[in-house]
């Protein structure tokens, strides 16, 4: 359990990592447009990331 959490967490720090290597100038952007963002529009998008997630995993596990 503990090796398939800390694999998925090294993949996302990896894809992270790829995003911020291979457009930096977008993240930027993009963390400019994060900043303008109301609180609970921030909620939302990270409830919508949460529950794609979970879902991706449960498939992925299935």
């Amino acid at each position: 359990m503990w090796t398939v959490l800390i694999a998925g967490l090294g993949v996302a720090i990896a894809l992270e990592g790829a995003v911020y290597a291979l457009a930096p100038g977008a993240m930027k952007d993009v963390i400019a447009r994060i900043g303008t963002m109301s609180p609970d529009q921030l909620r939302l998008a990270g409830l919508t990331a949460l529950c794609l997630g979970v879902a991706i995993v449960a498939l992925a596990v299935r």
